[in-house]
């Protein structure tokens, strides 16, 4: 059986404790991925630190080459990257080239780094002085990424933090570890001398070990609340810069002016795409007054259209959960949702798939006269479950969503200009969309939610990305002609 290593200082390196790597779409057993801790943490950082002195003063032309490379590679390597996403997360070879492209535009954005990081200069300030800025890595950098994404929330952040003369270290999730590898091979023959990115697998031993080392300057996580609050408090403790990007809670909300087939069909791929596994899915869809009857009538209708199945089979729109304990824990938050008094429209509990019968595979579920009392509102399922939710008015709906402790993503479905402004205005969300059900921004925009969805206030990529990584110097400066007498004085300096 395949043995998946880390990778430090450019080459695998093997290790004596493994966990299994399963094919979400049999149930089967397919891969071990290696387990590091304090010690693999360890080499990874004096690897890194070694190439810190190097790449650090490399040219920023060089650095930026890389980056064309590495994009090329990304490109020429897509499909079979995006079958190892597949076969380790479930997800269809479709979903996973989508978020290959969607990681590769970051990739892409810093191939610009040069107008990026331009500073400023002020020219006589003050008589003979000068001001200029500019902006410098901060040194050996960490990412603690989650399975649901396995390319591209990593590319989120470590080509960020290389272009701009930094040392990383990926820790991504030991459920689906091979992509992490392949993009390392990438990196590689794109020309990324070697320590420059490194990857060591493991579980909680590995990502502690990332947050106490004195060695490593910023963590960026993108996970679950309470590890988000966990990662920020230990990082910062140990003196380290976090991004911490939480859970998510996300409403669409829909107006009974909207189109009913163009919002049902955006918010069915929303809810159900990638099994519901994305902290931007849909999970709760907000019927106002007259749009509620019709909307759940075609939202059942879409919902029993989803084909599901292995996510490497021709048609299939959405493939199995990542582990037989999330399925486990979704069907049993349908059951839960029903005895709660929700109406069960949909139910894809106990879904069988011909000649996968082991695979971890349940099907799309609409939940109707959903309450916020109930833990199918409250809880992030994680899963192919969309609750609806009865309101009069859009401002109840706005109410509503505010009231929740997430703050990721929200949308709006309307035909209203006035009614649009006033949502965008009024919701205390991060991240919008206006008919548009997924709203993550362009890579040039920075992502991230409000409230329990962002623990601190470094969001990621995009101009805040570029912040996160570097640290800034002001340099104030004079050069006197030789035969000048400059008088120095006593007294706190002022500029004329």
């Amino acid at each position: 059986m395949n043995t998946i290593p880390h990778w430090i200082n450019g080459s695998p390196l093997p290790g004596s404790s493994t966990a299994p790597v399963f094919n979400p779409a049999t149930g089967a057993e397919q891969a071990r991925v290696v387990l590091g801790g304090a010690a693999e943490v360890d080499a990874a950082v004096q690897a890194a630190t070694a190439a810190f002195e190097t790449w650090s003063e490399s040219s920023l032309t060089q650095r930026v080459q890389v980056m064309f490379a590495f994009r090329q590679l990304l490109v020429e390597h897509e499909e079979e990257l995006g079958r190892i996403i597949s076969a380790e997360h479930g997800k269809t070879v479709d979903d996973a080239r989508g978020e290959i492209t969607r990681g590769r535009e970051v990739v892409e954005y810093v191939c610009g780094l040069g107008d990026v990081l331009k500073g400023s200069f002020s020219d006589q300030v003050s008589r003979g002085i000068d001001v200029h800025n500019f902006r410098q890595p901060l040194g050996v950098v960490a990412g603690i990424t989650p399975f649901n994404f396995p390319a591209m929330v990593p590319l989120w952040m470590h080509p960020i933090a290389i272009a701009t003369g930094n040392t990383f270290i990926l820790k991504p999730s030991e459920r689906d570890p091979s992509a992490a590898n392949f993009v390392a091979e990438l990196y590689q023959k794109a020309g990324l001398p070697d320590g420059v990115f490194n990857v060591v697998h493991g579980g909680k031993d590995a990502v502690d070990a990332l947050l106490t080392h004195p060695g490593i300057e910023a963590v960026s996580f993108v996970g679950s609340t309470p590890i988000a609050k966990y990662v920020h408090e230990q990082a910062t403790s140990h003196g380290k810069r976090v991004q911490a990007l939480g859970g998510a809670k996300n409403h669409a909300v829909v107006l009974p002016d909207a189109d009913l087939e163009f919002a049902a069909d955006h918010i069915t791929a929303g809810a159900y795409g990638s099994a519901g596994e994305r902290c931007m899915a849909v999970s709760v869809a907000v019927a106002v007054g007259d749009a509620a009857d019709a909307l759940v009538a075609v939202l059942e209708r879409k919902a029993n259209e989803v084909q599901v199945g292995p996510g490497d089979a021709p048609g299939t729109d959405m493939g199995p959960l990542v582990t037989k304990a999330a399925q486990e824990r979704v069907e049993n938050a349908v059951g839960t949702a029903a005895a709660q008094g929700a109406t069960v429209v949909v139910d894809g509990r106990g879904l069988k798939i011909d000649g996968h019968e082991e695979g971890f595979f349940t099907g799309p579920s609409l939940l109707d006269h959903v309450t916020t009392e109930m833990a199918a509102y409250q809880e992030e399922l994680f899963g192919p479950v969309l609750a609806v939710v009865r309101v009069d008015t859009l401002d109840q709906a706005i109410d509503l969503i505010n009231a929740n402790p997430y703050g990721n993503g929200t949308a709006l479905f309307t035909a209203s200009g006035e009614a649009a402004r006033r949502f965008q205005r009024r919701i205390k969300v991060g991240m919008i969309g206006i008919n548009v059900p997924v709203p993550v921004p362009m890579s040039y925009y920075s992502f991230g939610g409000w409230k329990d969805s962002l623990i601190g206030d470094s969001p990621i990529h995009g101009p805040e990305g570029i912040r996160f990584y570097t640290r800034p110097k002001v340099v104030t400066t004079r050069w006197p002609q030789p035969a000048q007498q400059v008088t120095a004085g006593f007294t706190f300096p002022t500029s004329s």
